[in-house]
């Protein structure tokens, strides 16, 4: 609407009508049948209606605007005393402040990492660059100087955009509320909580200067993992002090507070260039340099060069990781923790000299990722690349690419679940689905075959029919239903080309293992506090059955037959019972083998961060090598117990013998 018109002195002089003249009725005579009572709480008529009429105005506004504004205010008053009430010890904020020593323990309690229990190093503001503190302000709280604790504007806006969004987006916290609630308050997300914050802020703001409320901020900021401080968190990422840091570094560090693990440049570095650069542009923004003071920061690049810990332990991927779920369950721990994780020091080891003897860069299979996880979904071992040294980013958890192959026991399970068998007979012939040709990886149509053939030659037009014929949105709910959620229903998805991580592939083949019971994958046990207080404890989930015994021992059937006679050989452990499948994309730019025994599951990737293609690496060779090295050292110590596996009909729609198959089957691998 726009704006109302202006009446100045000019405008012409408005005319305004007599009153009317009010008529009043004379008052009835009042009945007598009417109950003296009643008569009480009846209007007097005799009174002139207009005086009535104004009364009853003035009463509801005096209501509204005095009694409701009075309860109003008096119910505020009574929340912030009430939330006063249970106000925590402020003494923390000039207490010493340690890093917290954090010990994680395999599932055997042997150490697997300690670390922490240095002093977190106060910071002098005037010893910094004025870049840090700039850029923390630019993109945290800007109006940081003008605020009594809380910005009324930026929790309006918060939000309004979190009733937009339909969940929680934005916190409109100010550096002041998260230093209060960095220090004194627990995560919990309650309006008690956020009210305490509130009061604590506006406490310290009365106490301290800003310069004073900088330092102690930034003396205290966490970074995840463990770090505590900038000084710190300089070291951490840049080895060097916190008085060193040039500007992009500077940037780099305020932008990781967002989320410390996500925008690690160690684990995730496009995210974290994306963030700094975020940083450097509201530096410009709002005035802290010039123009082109940020395109030569945006042009300079940013050389990140972690502290090297001595005594590196040997699953720092896996511990890497369990750190930032820590993070996520109780926050950045207030005193020494203690960890007890699923992971197996043995199987690790055994992991990391499989993956390590593996990687070829001759045949340019430079990287290679390897998880593993028991019947329950415990993770047993994790490698997330060939080197930790040369690169902390975790392929095996954080990486997503297309699985090929490997996806494909998925749409034959669809299929099972249907009511098809794995001695159903299938042409492999060429087909045409909307325009799209797929091919096989030997460019030649062998004709008619069993469900059990192709699945152990890994043919993909036989894939891609049984996916039309049992249902894209079939093959998609099976995939969720075993753990693999947000897949597209196209065609190609039978083929394995959308993206999954090698963490959630493996997990899904878990049922297959485990009897066909539903499994949520995790790595944390227990965390303890250092005076024995439970601060998380892993509940078990309800067992819930996903397969139906006859379909399990069919899948099982055919995954054998992979192994025992099909692409994945290599694989083949002397006195066991194994199965799996493997998986190659175009251009052999992925390499996947997923398989299992009754015991462990265990999944391996082998390709390259940028995406060049390998030398005819399939599979079946590299990743079923890995994956055949760690199973063997792994399983040493277990006693032998079978899969459950299907009976095959003496006679079935092809004729022939069991061997007959598998020799026909090992004859026709390229």
């Amino acid at each position: 609407m726009g704006e109302p018109p202006d009446i100045t002195e000019d405008a012409p002089e408005l005319l305004i009508p007599p009153a009317p003249e009010i008529l009043v009725p004379a008052a009835p005579p009042m009945a007598a049948s009417v109950p003296v009572w009643r008569r009480l709480f009846m209007p007097d008529n005799s009174a002139p209606l207009i005086r009535t009429k104004k009364r009853k105005w003035a009463l509801g506004s005096l209501w509204f605007f005095g009694g409701g504004g009075y309860l109003g205010a008096s119910a505020l008053f009574g929340w912030f005393a009430w939330a006063g009430l249970s106000m925590p010890d402020i003494s923390p904020l000039w207490a010493p402040e340690t890093t917290p020593v954090i010990v994680i323990l395999d599932r055997h309690d042997r150490p697997l990492l300690k670390t922490g229990g240095l002093e977190a190093k106060p910071v002098i503001l005037s010893e910094l660059p004025m870049t840090l503190p700039n850029a923390l302000i630019a993109i945290e709280d800007k109006r940081f100087y003008d605020h009594p604790g809380f910005d009324i504007i930026g929790l309006s806006r918060a939000m309004s955009e979190n009733i937009k969004q339909g969940r929680i987006v934005q916190g409109g916290s100010t550096l002041t509320q998260q230093l209060a609630k960095n220090v004194f308050l627990t995560r919990q997300q309650t309006m008690k909580r956020k009210t305490q914050e509130i009061m604590l802020a506006v406490w310290l703001e009365h106490r301290m200067t800003k310069t004073e409320i900088l330092e102690a901020y930034l003396s205290r900021v966490y970074f995840g993992g463990g770090t505590v401080g900038v000084e710190s968190g300089a070291q951490r990422f840049f080895n060097k002090p916190a008085k060193e840091l040039e500007i992009g570094e500077a940037a780099l560090l305020a932008g990781i507070l967002q989320a410390p693990d996500r925008l690690n440049p160690l684990k995730n570095r496009k995210a974290s260039a994306e963030r700094t650069a975020q940083v450097l542009y509201k530096l410009r923004d709002q005035n802290y340099m010039t123009q082109t003071q940020m395109h030569a920061a945006m042009n300079e690049p940013i050389m990140v060069e972690p502290f090297q810990v001595r005594n590196l332990s040997s699953a720092r991927y896996f511990t890497d990781d369990v750190l930032q779920q820590t993070d996520d369950m109780i926050g950045a721990p207030r005193g020494d923790i203690v960890i007890h994780t699923s992971l197996d020091s043995k199987a690790q080891k055994a992991a990391e000299l499989a993956v390590a003897g593996g990687v070829n860069t001759q045949r340019n299979a430079q990287q290679a990722a390897l998880i593993a996880f028991d019947g329950m979904g415990g993770v047993r071992a994790m490698v997330g690349g060939a080197s930790y040294e040369h690169s902390p980013y975790n392929r095996a958890v954080k990486a997503k690419r297309q699985p090929g192959s490997a996806f494909k026991p998925f749409v034959y399970l669809a299929a099972l679940k249907k009511g098809y068998r794995p001695w159903d007979i299938y042409a492999d012939k060429k087909i045409d689905i909307d325009g799209w040709q797929p091919g096989n990886f030997t460019n030649k149509y062998l004709g008619d075959m069993s469900l059990e053939k192709a699945l152990a030659l890994s043919v993909n037009t036989v894939s891609v029919q049984l996916s039309e014929d049992v249902g894209r949105d079939n093959v998609v709910s099976t995939a969720n239903m075993m753990g693999l959620p947000g897949l597209k229903p196209y065609a190609s998805l039978s083929l394995g080309a959308q993206e999954v991580s090698l963490y959630d592939l493996s997990a899904a083949y878990v049922p297959f293992a485990n009897w066909g019971k539903r499994v949520t994958p995790y790595s944390i046990e227990a965390i303890y506090g250092a005076d024995g207080a439970v601060l998380y404890e892993r509940k078990a989930p309800a067992s819930e059955q996903l397969l139906q015994r006859e379909t399990l021992g069919q899948m099982n059937m055919m995954l054998r037959t992979v192994v025992e006679r099909g692409t994945g050989k290599r694989a083949r452990l002397t006195g066991r019972e194994v199965a799996g499948k493997t998986g190659t994309t175009n251009d052999y730019r992925d390499a996947w083998f997923v398989g299992y025994s009754a015991d462990y599951v265990a999944g391996v990737w082998v390709g390259n961060d940028d995406n060049t293609p390998m030398s005819r690496v399939t599979g079946g060779t590299i990743p079923a090598q890995i994956w055949h090295d760690f199973m063997e050292v792994a399983l040493e110590d277990t006693a032998f117990t079978h899969l459950p596996t299907a009976r095959r009909p003496v006679i079935t729609q092809s004729p022939r013998t069991l061997e007959m198959l598998l020799a026909d089957i090992e004859k026709e691998l390229p």
